[in-house]
């Protein structure tokens, strides 16, 4: 068996939340590579919204996106996903993913934030579709991420009961590799 990593679980768990058909958001583009993901499970009928401030993130994964026509990039931050989203986006969401930090490989200063994300997961909650899910990659070994986790962890502890939230870490490792959160929509 393989290292579990939270990425490979969250696709997992995306996996089963998602279907051809379905709307699906990226809210942290980056290289692309869930784009890429939640594009394969939505197909050719369903649709995918990305989100990244950064033009070099956009430009890589539009390069692995190799012109999926169901997909739509925007250069914005994910905290403004619902100006970017169709009135019928709300409620019909199937999953969206979160990959919090800094851009690998590109300026390390430019990371995502705890009042951002959670601005941005307030919208995401209203658009998720009942068995709909969340992921939220947190990464805290870099400078502002143990605060962003732990003001993503606050928000998700204090979610009602229309929601069901997980959290996933490595016990046994004190580096600090990535914990998963997820968060489903139940009704």
């Amino acid at each position: 068996m393989s290292t579990l990593r939270a990425t490979e679980l969250a696709h997992t768990l995306i996996g089963r939340a998602v279907s051809p058909g379905a709307w699906a958001i990226d809210a942290t583009v980056g290289n692309g590579h869930d784009t890429v993901f939640l594009a394969g499970l939505v197909g050719s009928h369903g649709r995918v919204f990305g989100f990244d401030i950064q033009e070099c993130a956009l430009a890589s994964a539009a390069k692995r996106l190799d012109g999926l026509p169901q997909v739509t990039l925007h250069n914005a931050p994910h905290e403004r996903m619902n100006d970017f989203m169709p009135e019928e986006a709300r409620g019909r969401i199937g999953a969206v993913m979160f990959n919090l930090g800094y851009l690998p490989g590109e300026d390390h200063s430019v990371t995502t934030r705890g009042e951002t994300t959670i601005a941005a997961l307030e919208q995401a909650m209203a658009l998720l579709a009942i068995r709909g899910a969340a992921t939220l990659a947190l990464y805290t070994g870099h400078p502002g991420g143990a605060n962003e986790a732990a003001e993503v962890l606050d928000f998700a502890r204090a979610l009602p009961a229309a929601f069901a939230v997980g959290h996933f870490r490595r016990l046994n490792t004190a580096s600090p590799a990535p914990e998963l959160l997820v968060i489903e929509r139940l009704r």
